[in-house]
């Protein structure tokens, strides 16, 4: 029966694992004009949150850029994009202690033709893992998951601003419904008047 449990166990920290990653395997679906030039990760502000494992920034800076890069790299546009992201807070709870592992960051994006930023103020994404099996993972797992959720959650807002905002050329432009034009020869019956009778001679 332990072993059950024990297998179990291990089945959904693998589940939770790939639930992050598992489109990096599916089709692409492209992000506008995208192309990555540079992610850069720093954590000059990193703070540990509640009753957590130790983390270091260097192992976060690490793990971050990594999960960018794999998912990043994969758009191919013509107009190359930077991503800076500033690593904030963590929370990595041991087994059994109650808590929920966290991970929260800062995010701007530059455009590297005009050298400006896209969002002028830095984006927070941050994710909480409120369901997790904390029982059969290690710190080093629970890292790697939570690097992984912040680059999915990064690509999808920058889905997003696409769409609200126009970033990397706006999303392309749907194809205008051209309506049916009435056959011509049912325009010419309408506008030919029926003739009027010829009007008959009175008879004296």
């Amino acid at each position: 029966m332990k072993r059950i449990f024990t297998a179990l166990a291990m089945l959904l920290a693998l589940t939770a694992c790939s639930e992050a990653t598992k489109d990096l395997n599916g089709p692409l679906e492209p992000l506008g004009d995208f192309k990555l030039g540079h992610a850069e990760v720093v954590a000059p502000n990193l703070q540990q949150m509640l009753i957590s494992r130790e983390a270091t920034a260097e192992e976060w800076t690490t793990l971050v850029d990594a999960a960018l890069e794999r998912r990043f790299r994969r758009f191919e546009g013509d107009q190359f994009y930077h991503i800076g992201v500033s690593v904030e807070a963590y929370s990595l709870p041991p087994p059994i202690v109650p808590g929920k592992s966290a991970l929260a960051v800062r995010v701007t994006v530059w455009d590297d033709a005009t050298q400006e930023k896209l969002n002028p103020e830095t984006e927070v994404i941050s994710t909480i893992q409120v369901f997790e099996s904390r029982l059969s993972m290690t710190r080093e797992q629970q890292m790697q998951r939570l690097a992984d959720i912040i680059a999915r959650d990064t690509e999808l807002w920058m889905r997003k601003m696409q769409k609200e905002k126009g970033w990397f050329g706006g999303l392309p432009a749907e194809p205008e419904e051209v309506e049916a034009a009435e056959p011509a020869d049912a325009e010419a019956e309408q506008a030919v008047e029926a003739p009027e009778e010829p009007a008959q001679d009175a008879e004296g």
